[in-house]
């Protein structure tokens, strides 16, 4: 059973009332986007966080940058439980949790970021818990939809950041054609260096025909020994206690 909360070095995830819980992979792509961000060369005002869970990612984000965060959820449960997270943090003034559906959702100014971790399981066997299979399944956002909300809403020069399991490799290439969206990085993950690829973590843009070649690399999440490796541990130490 997972625990129902998860302390970091400065805010804590409460996720008791969600389906989706605090996962190592889901840590390392909040770290891996912040840091990322960070770099832009462009400035980032805003940012929209499209399936906000627990509100882990917009915290993670709010950590190490200064811009507002809109981000959205559609299970009342899990909105509440964000919004206790949200208020509980040193960053309660830039982060608005918003109980929405994102198909519906079309702001007037659009974003410089959009970030997402979105459902991994479309099309396959469903469980019985109806909350989890919206977080997972088809019953909620598809990825074709999720796509197009981020084309309608990231701004000309803005940037979005996506987490998907590696078995969709081949499927998202051509997904992201048919929304006129590029990739710009992929970075594969393993569980460890002895395992194969189970997440990819993507940046991209609008289609640009300025865009350079997408950059392709990998992080192992534990090494030979079981050890969190090098990596991991320097994208992780300013969040995780025990770093």
């Amino acid at each position: 059973m997972a625990n129902s909360h998860f302390q970091f070095k400065q805010f804590t995830i409460h996720q008791d009332q969600c389906a989706m819980k605090v996962t190592t992979d889901s840590c390392l792509f909040g770290a891996w986007v912040a840091k990322r961000v960070g770099s832009l060369e462009a400035g980032v005002d805003n940012c929209l966080d499209i399936g906000a869970g627990t509100g882990l990612l917009s915290l993670m984000l709010a950590q190490q940058n200064s811009f507002h965060i809109d981000a959205l959820e559609i299970d009342e449960k899990a909105v509440l439980q964000a919004k206790e997270n949200v208020a509980a943090s040193p960053w309660k003034e830039r982060i608005t949790i918003h109980h929405a559906d994102a198909i519906e959702f079309l702001n007037i100014v659009r974003y410089d970021l959009i970030v997402s971790n979105p459902p991994f399981y479309e099309m396959e066997l469903k469980g019985a818990d109806s909350t989890k299979n919206i977080a997972h399944h088809d019953d909620g956002l598809l990825l074709p939809q999720l796509l197009s909300i981020i084309k309608n809403n990231l701004a000309d020069d803005g940037v979005f950041f996506l987490l998907l399991p590696f078995k969709r490799n081949e499927e998202i290439r051509k997904l992201f054609t048919e929304h006129e969206l590029a990739i710009q990085q992929i970075t594969l993950l393993k569980q460890s260096v002895n395992h194969g690829y189970f997440r990819m973590m993507l940046m991209g843009r609008l289609q640009n025909d300025a865009l350079a070649e997408t950059i392709i690399d990998e992080i192992s999440i534990k090494d030979e020994g079981d050890k969190y490796t090098t990596t991991f541990t320097e994208l992780l130490k300013d969040y995780y206690l025990y770093l």
